[in-house]
């Protein structure tokens, strides 16, 4: 996966592994059809620190999900 190109299926790809590595509840908020190609950058920042880490804290997840949020469009 070339994660340098700012594709749906690239956007698909991170959200899904941003909800499964974090275990999400509330999955249906996170869809990658709520997100598009001018938040790419901020939405594989956000993939590239959830995969680096190997635990969360649940305030640190409360800020991931409030993030992914706030790109939604």
């Amino acid at each position: 996966m070339d994660l340098t190109k700012k594709t749906k299926e690239n956007i698909l790809f991170m959200v899904e592994a941003i909800k499964e590595k974090l275990r999400m509840a509330n999955v249906d908020a996170f869809k990658a059809d709520n997100f598009n190609e001018e938040m790419y950058e901020d939405l594989k920042d956000i993939y590239e620190m959830v995969m680096n880490k190997a635990t969360f804290s649940i305030s640190e997840m409360q800020a991931i999900a409030a993030e992914l949020g706030n790109l939604r469009k």
